[in-house]
């Protein structure tokens, strides 16, 4: 623990200094100017200082540059502004006293010291440092584990597929580090994948966590049997587990999920209560892969019954989550219906630009306020 003493009288400063010393602050440097205040702050090691100091007792009457300036700098500084400012001051102005405390000071003592009072300030401003201290340390630790949590959530989700005659890939852009959405493909045989794109109902750590736990489930769903009604099926008996185990906010999600078979040239999916995504086939043709179940988790069971699309030459499909859709109803008419032809338009561009921007504006990406998530099929 450190103290600052700053005085532009001498004999003040010995006061004070003998006062701390008989109260057993022997930790304490004096300046006699706010210049050689900030000379030790702003030295070879800012911020290590920074820590160590605890108090400033700072005069307000100063030549050059009096206290309420010095203050005023200090709240100007990020690693310095928690640092609590006690002025000592003979003046007995009312208007100079809230100035300086508009300037950032916690406190104010009048001259001539009483060392009651000074030390009964001494404490309360301890006690406010060491809090502020205990806080920002525990939002640091926050901000670290979010940091981790976020990178083990993006390590869940897959990578391009990039083959001759097929192009799987996504555009993620979460609204908060930890997000709700989540794509996730598996390659089942030669010709087979097994793809999904879901949206997990809130936002924030308790979706992540919810989300990455059906991811577990999900990749096991599929091993097992990556025919959607029973990939789906599966989710939902275990969404309805978590939620027996969480009464007050019960989870649940939309979803679709599908298996592409470019052998039998067919899609098979299920669409849980997601958005309607879009299919289009041969080139001239779209087909609209609307929900045909409720979401998963909101029902004890869940009643599936899989569609299928097929096609002669060429698939593309685009799908999407709702924050998509309300990004590009703010500056469009109807988000499905603009969604239906864009998916018309952007076949050759698929493979050099990302999905989002083949969609959405960067203004329409910067003004959304939901994750927005697309997948990206095309199979010739």
């Amino acid at each position: 623990m450190s103290i600052l003493i700053v005085d532009d009288n001498e004999a003040n400063l010995f006061v004070i200094e003998k006062l701390l010393n008989r109260a057993g602050y022997k930790d304490h440097l004096s300046f006699t100017s706010a210049h050689d205040l900030f000379g030790y702050l702003e030295s070879e090691h800012p911020y290590i200082i920074a820590e160590q100091v605890d108090v400033i007792l700072m005069d307000i009457m100063m030549p050059e540059v009096d206290g309420i300036d010095a203050c005023r700098r200090l709240q100007e500084l990020p690693h310095l502004k928690d640092i609590p400012v006690i002025f000592v001051t003979a003046l007995e102005d009312t208007d100079k006293v809230v100035e300086a405390l508009d300037a950032g000071g916690m406190d104010y003592l009048m001259k001539p010291i009483k060392k009651t009072e000074l030390l009964a300030r001494i404490r309360v401003a301890l006690r406010l440092k060491y809090e502020k201290d205990w806080h920002k340390k525990q939002e640091e630790k926050i901000v670290n584990e979010l940091e981790l949590s976020m990178q083990v959530q993006t390590s869940l989700l897959s990578l391009p597929v990039e083959e001759e005659n097929l192009l799987i890939k996504a555009s993620y852009l979460p609204a908060y580090k930890l997000a709700g959405d989540l794509y996730y493909w598996h390659r089942i045989d030669e010709h087979r994948y097994a793809v999904i794109q879901l949206d997990m109902m809130g936002h924030g750590i308790s979706s992540s966590l919810v989300c990455m736990f059906i991811s577990s489930v999900l990749r096991d769903a599929i091993r097992s049997n990556p025919d959607p009604e029973y990939v789906i099926g599966e989710l939902n008996k275990w969404m309805n587990s978590l939620n027996l185990h969480n009464q007050k906010i019960p989870y649940y999600f939309t979803a679709i999920y599908l298996t592409l078979d470019t052998e039998q040239r067919k899609i098979e999916y299920i669409n849980a209560g997601h958005p309607t995504a879009h299919a289009m086939i041969d080139g001239n043709h779209i087909e609209e892969l609307k929900s045909n179940t409720c979401a998963v988790g909101f029902f004890s069971d869940i009643h599936t019954n899989k569609t299928t699309i097929s096609y002669s030459d060429s698939v593309q499909l685009l799908i999407c989550t709702d924050g998509v859709h309300e990004a590009i109803d703010k500056y469009e008419q109807a988000g499905t219906e603009f969604l239906k032809n864009t998916t018309m338009k952007f076949m050759e561009e698929a493979s050099v630009k990302e999905p989002l921007d083949l969609i959405l504006t960067p203004e329409q990406k910067e003004a959304g306020s939901d994750d927005m998530c697309t997948v990206l099929i095309q199979a010739r």
